[in-house]
């Protein structure tokens, strides 16, 4: 059994008026779901729990890159910190030269 969506628009209270209504949305891209191609006409209201996921997958990738570069920052101090603490001050100030 398939289930169909219905036409009735609780905004206006009435049949959807598709192209007539300013909320009647082109969507293209690939479903963040299925990962299928997707270019459809519908509802934006209809669209916003597909964008949310799509968003949602979009803040994890970012979250995840953050915690990379956290990762490589810590260890870039730890090891300037092992430096100053062997008493590698000329090392230190070496690599600081190098940057500029």
């Amino acid at each position: 059994m398939q289930i169909k969506p219905g036409t009735f628009c609780p905004l206006i209270k009435d049949e959807c008026v598709q192209f007539k209504c300013m909320f009647w949305t082109q969507l293209r891209g690939k479903h963040p779901q299925t990962g299928e191609p997707l270019d459809e006409w519908d509802c934006a209201i209809k669209w916003l729990p597909v964008l949310m996921i799509e968003n949602t997958k979009e803040a994890i990738g970012v979250s995840a890159s953050i915690d990379s570069f956290r990762n490589e920052m810590v260890r870039g101090q730890q090891a300037v910190l092992r430096m100053a603490a062997n008493g590698d001050v000329k090392e230190i100030a070496d690599a600081r030269n190098d940057h500029r």
